[in-house]
């Protein structure tokens, strides 16, 4: 392993945390606040480690090879972590350092679990910081050094495979650091277009600007102890559209930018991902008009939150906790499924579930005509039989992790409905879960050691389970392969 490559590297990382940091700085600055020192003081210690990592590790081999591009992902995003928590921790907003660590991986990841019982409480340069960090983890802090980087030649497609979510990694541009300007352009574009229309509709600037960064990284934090209860019907309208756009992958967007509308209705994917949420949404509006008897709040409740726990964005405009039973259960199913394959959402991914039922078919097709030939397509192109068993398999690894977190937290004093749904809402970067840990609950009663697992999970969620499994795997660190 090219040891000097990946450290110089996560100095650079460091770096462009640093760099996002100023803004909340800035905001608390303009609102005259004690959390400016706190800022201040994680602004030098993490200068000085970044720019030492950057100026003693030049490397002399720049190519990014498998394993580079793995550790380099799995250890920015630990240490990502570790320095974004710091200002919760020096302000006092959050004196915890596992309390700060779980709500700032939970950021980075976009799940938007929180262990604030009082949001609103909270200053506006911790809470900028805070939703910030899920626009940084939407798209990823490493596609972003890719995006600004000028040496596109190097073999820095590892990164984007290591942190890009989704079964694979398509180019969109022959060089990985031109993909990534793309991608980040269009992500730009998207979250200043979702600010627009939502200060259109009354909402202050600043609001407008977390929320936005909140729903560009499908991660759920926002300013209010209610979420998006409080604000009017047009901008949970705006705020379920944008949920939607950015559940969408962003090589989708590209094709339209071509106006290659051919090769953009073939997108299966796209198709469920459109048919899951209008089922969703018809079936928990009917199920839910007693509670409000209006056509218009069953729809807008409806569709905004299938919305926003199919995107994996968490938030909410009512407590689904004392919604009836079927609409509970429909909820928990799309806590499983996720969004488009090279979105910012987080979950199963759609991708995986169409090559999993189409698996599931051709077994059956298989066995009743064994001379048939099948194959599996994805978005109008036939997928190799190694993507296919790697989709599977890691179907299996996201089971047996469920499974086995949910065991070793089943310790702690909640039901199994709590404990089972906050296990699936952090491999599933949701945010809410059901039972105690429901929209309007949150994660603050777990302990110490279950805050760290379910951290973990939220890694796992996000790094898509194999990049964290990797590092932990002895062969890994041998010097035989690359």
């Amino acid at each position: 392993m090219n040891s000097k490559l990946v450290f110089n590297t996560l100095g650079k990382v460091i770096l462009i945390e640093v760099l996002f940091m100023l803004l909340p700085l800035l905001i608390a600055i303009g609102y005259r606040e004690s959390s400016v020192i706190s800022f201040v003081i994680t602004i030098a210690i993490a200068s000085i480690a970044g720019g030492a990592l950057v100026l003693f590790c030049k490397p002399k081999e720049k190519n990014t090879f498998l394993k580079d591009g793995t550790a380099i992902v799995v250890l920015s995003w630990i240490v990502m972590s570790i320095i974004g928590c710091l200002p919760f921790v020096i302000s006092g907003e959050i004196p915890n350092f596992f309390d700060a660590f779980f709500e700032t991986v939970s950021g980075f990841t976009t799940t938007g679990a929180s262990i604030v019982p009082n949001v609103e409480v909270m200053s506006h340069g911790i809470l900028f910081w805070r939703s910030l960090t899920h626009w940084l983890g939407g798209m990823g802090v490493l596609v972003f050094v890719l995006a600004v980087s000028s040496k596109g030649q190097n073999k820095t497609m590892n990164i984007l495979k290591a942190e890009m979510p989704g079964p694979s990694v398509e180019k969109i541009s022959p060089k990985a650091a031109t993909t990534a300007r793309i991608l980040y352009t269009i992500y730009l574009a998207l979250t200043f277009t979702e600010v627009a229309f939502l200060l259109f509709g009354g909402m202050p600037l600043f609001e407008a600007f977390v929320h936005a960064f909140g729903t560009a990284g499908t991660g759920g934090f926002g300013v209010k102890a209610d979420s998006i209860g409080g604000y009017s019907s047009y901008l949970q309208w705006v705020i379920t559209i944008f949920m939607l756009l950015f559940g969408v992958s962003f090589n989708f967007y590209f094709l339209l930018l071509l106006k290659n509308f051919k090769a953009f209705l073939k997108c299966n994917e796209l198709w469920l991902y459109t048919g899951v949420f209008l089922v969703a949404s018809v079936l928990i509006g009917f199920n839910i008009y007693p509670l409000y008897n209006s056509v218009a709040d069953s729809a807008r409740l409806s569709c905004f939150q299938v919305a926003s726990i199919v995107t994996t964005t968490g938030f909410a405009t009512a407590d689904f906790n004392v919604w009836p039973q079927l609409s509970r259960s429909i909820l928990l199913l799309l806590m499983f499924l996720g969004g488009c394959a090279g979105s910012t959402a987080g979950g199963l991914k759609m991708s995986r579930v169409v090559i999993l039922c189409q698996s599931v078919k051709n077994e059956i097709r298989r066995n009743v005509r064994p001379r048939s030939v099948t194959n599996v397509k994805l978005n109008g192109k036939n997928i190799d039989e190694s993507m296919e068993r790697s989709v599977i398999s890691y179907f299996a690894i996201y089971v047996i992790i469920h499974i086995v977190i949910t065991l070793l937290i089943s310790f702690e004093p909640f039901d199994f409905e709590t404990n089972f749904t906050a296990v699936v809402s952090c491999i599933n970067n949701i945010g809410p879960g059901l039972s105690q840990v429901g929209p309007a609950s949150n994660f603050a009663g777990y302990t110490a050691f279950s805050k760290c697992l379910l951290s973990i999970a939220m890694l796992m969620g996000r790094l898509e389970i194999y990049p964290l499994l990797m590092v932990v795997y002895p062969e890994f660190w041998s010097k035989r392969s690359r």
